[in-house]
């Protein structure tokens, strides 16, 4: 017998908790210049509550050719993958019309 989810009710392998999850986040993707002027892509917004944010960290490091981490409820990628991260998203179940992709965020500036 298999166990039985305690969100919808389903039998776990018909659970559907995730993928309704998916289609209702508010995700904002964006870069920011870090040390030495290298650039990460940061992807915000998504519930870990619902989503296993590990997984969809190594999907995304797969994806993308590129390391990155999960932290502080954020996703982190190296390099500039902002286009690719919102396909790759909506492929996976997340709606793209909740998915905004921002311009840059400043947060070193370069020194002189």
């Amino acid at each position: 017998m298999s166990k039985i989810c305690d969100v919808c009710g389903l039998p776990e392998e018909l659970c559907v908790c995730e993928e309704i999850a998916r289609e209702v986040q508010a995700v904002k993707v964006f870069t920011v210049r870090r040390r030495f002027g290298k650039l990460m892509t940061i992807i915000e917004g998504i519930d870990e509550h619902d989503i296993d944010i590990k997984e969809l960290t190594k999907t995304l490091k797969a994806k993308c050719a590129c390391g990155g981490t999960a932290k502080n409820s954020q996703i982190e990628l190296q390099g500039d993958h902002k286009v690719k991260v919102k396909e790759v998203l909506s492929e996976m179940g997340f709606s793209s019309d909740t998915i905004e992709i921002r311009e840059s965020k400043k947060n070193n500036k370069k020194r002189r």
